[in-house]
């Protein structure tokens, strides 16, 4: 799609070699689940002498071994141990652990995600190509339009330049620019398939971005930067998402509806601490993943800095310890990358 529009808007010329054309639209890495890769951001790579330089090696191995992390040991792990459970079954389990696995869910489809797109990322780079960065902390999110600049940035841009300026954008009033960015929203979730909780969960998210548009002119705290404010814009937006993928995660609306008559009439506040003793390994990876998203981007930093200086020996000892990681949570019920589906 990229290819012909970009075309027709005369934001590139067409290739002359159908191999070029070709290989464009298959390159492996990113094919089945991103980033989205535009062809005027792609093409012109093809044409340029590949050179790997060291930074792009040292690069490439770091983010395939993060994404690695992310997928295995955060998303797999606790999915296994946890979520499948709850998820498969939300009326055999108390409202308090159907919450807690919608708290869980948000970092294993990070994880999973966002891990894929780290390998992909990587392994284009070991290739000689640069891949757009499709996710930016997310979880550190002001707001619900924040998030949706720093979630899947590829197909946020996508439905920006595609879909919500070709319909108008903010060009027509405050009425339309409302109306286009929830037909934007909607259009975005019925994407991810053809069924009612989808076109929910993108009105739902519609909703979120244009009440934040009328709540922050009133809003005392929008302008503070107050470690208590922000805090409390990151928690509030968080949650907000988190339990909006409900309709993301729920197989139908009957599997949705049993986790909202558990959340509302069997909390059972009595049995939260067996839940969290019954499950506690997972609970701390749970801990542990979000803890090291809402790392300061300076210390995220250092350490990819640390990775890259490191002698060969370290960084292959670090890559072993790695596989060794991985390998010991891989499971024979190995869990698909969830944008598989989509």
């Amino acid at each position: 799609m990229t290819y012909v529009l970009d075309i027709y808007r005369h934001k590139m010329k067409p290739v002359k070699s159908l191999s070029d054309f070709s290989f464009f639209v298959s390159f492996f890495p990113q094919l089945v689940a991103g980033p989205i890769v535009r062809a005027s951001e792609f093409i012109p790579q093809i044409s340029k002498e590949t050179h790997i330089t060291r930074e792009d090696f040292n690069n490439g191995i770091y983010m395939i071994l993060k994404g690695l992390i992310k997928k295995m040991i955060f998303a797999d792990y606790i999915a296994m141990h946890f979520l499948d459970k709850v998820f498969d079954a939300p009326q055999m389990f108390s409202g308090f652990t159907n919450v807690m696995a919608m708290i869980g869910y948000s970092l294993q489809i990070y994880g999973d995600f966002s891990g894929y797109t780290d390998i992909a990322i990587g392994l284009a780079l070991l290739m000689g190509f640069t891949l757009p960065r499709n996710f930016n902390s997310p979880y550190k999110a002001l707001n619900v339009g924040d998030f949706w600049k720093r979630w899947h940035m590829t197909l946020s841009s996508f439905l920006k330049d595609y879909l919500y300026i070709p319909l108008g954008g903010n060009r027509h009033g405050k009425f339309r620019t409302n109306i286009n960015l929830m037909l934007t929203m909607l259009i975005g979730g019925l994407w991810h398939g053809a069924s009612w909780k989808f076109v929910i969960w993108g009105g739902l998210n519609g909703l979120g971005i244009v009440t934040y548009k009328y709540w922050k002119r009133i809003s005392p705290w929008e302008k503070s930067k107050s470690v208590l404010a922000v805090t409390w814009k990151i928690a509030l937006t968080f949650t907000f998402i988190t339990f909006t993928r409900i309709y993301f995660r729920g197989e139908d609306m009957a599997h949705i509806s049993a986790w909202y008559n558990q959340v509302w009439n069997n909390m059972d506040w009595a049995g939260a601490f067996d839940v969290l003793n019954t499950y506690r390994n997972v609970f701390v990876v749970m801990l542990l993943g979000f803890i090291t998203h809402w790392l300061p981007y300076r210390t995220k930093e250092l350490i990819l800095n640390s990775f890259s200086e490191s002698h060969y020996a370290v960084k292959l000892a670090t890559v072993v310890a790695t596989g060794i990681i991985c390998y010991q949570a891989y499971s024979a019920s190995f869990q698909p990358f969830i944008y598989f589906q989509f």
